[in-house]
């Protein structure tokens, strides 16, 4: 059975002025009329919910993991949170992720929800010859990105999205391949139509939804 993760990282959980958030509602309406009810649909708001970041009480932690030693309540606390994320992101096969561009860069509960799942021998591995991704098995992933700027005119914009290239580069490390970025860019610029701005943006996330239904 096919389970869709979806994965809001916008640091205002429920804002009905997010351009990301208005085309990720959207797309999830699009979807769910397109497939079957039979799919698992999971949900998990980075903004809201216990996203452990890396810090001195984690790396202490897998380090008297390593070592066989016993931990505190609070690093039991933050471990087992971690395996939580870990294990619902890997029990999912197609992933949304929706989240405004801050800084060039991804918001920074989605970098501390991709430190959660990327975890050598559960999602890569080591090997003689480099790392392998051990999610090669047909996952799928769409992201949804709110940008008051514009990144795809090959300027200087376009360079510093570091975002996209991060993201992309992350999911094909672990072994997905399968990655759609759907652009909701432009909002902040001078005379820029927000109407048309999500339009387009529904318009793009109807078609990628029909697409991610067949799979």
């Amino acid at each position: 059975m096919n389970k869709l993760l979806v994965i809001n990282a916008h640091p205002i959980v429920d804002s009905t002025s997010s351009v990301s958030l208005n085309v990720l509602d959207y797309f999830m309406r699009a979807y769910k009329e397109l497939h079957s009810n039979d799919e698992i649909v999971e949900q998990i708001n980075l903004y809201s919910e216990v996203v452990p970041m890396i810090d001195e009480t984690v790396l202490t932690a897998w380090g008297k993991l390593r070592n066989g030693h016993e931990l505190t309540n609070q690093e039991q606390e933050l471990t087992e949170r971690m395996n939580e994320i870990l294990k619902q992101f890997k029990s999912a096969n197609k992933y949304v992720i929706a989240y405004p561009l801050h800084n060039f860069n991804v918001s920074s509960k989605l970098k501390a929800y991709m430190d959660n799942i990327l975890i050598a021998r559960e999602t890569f591995k080591y090997t003689d010859t480099g790392s392998v991704g051990l999610l090669k098995d047909g996952r799928s992933i769409v992201v949804i990105q709110g940008s008051g700027a514009i990144y795809t005119n090959n300027d200087w914009y376009t360079e510093v999205e570091y975002s996209h290239k991060y993201l992309k580069s992350m999911f094909n490390f672990m072994g997905i391949e399968d990655y759609e970025i759907i652009r909701v860019q432009g909002t902040d610029l001078l005379g820029a139509d927000r109407d048309n701005i999500l339009q387009k943006g529904y318009e793009e996330a109807e078609k990628v939804a029909s697409e991610l239904a067949k799979k």
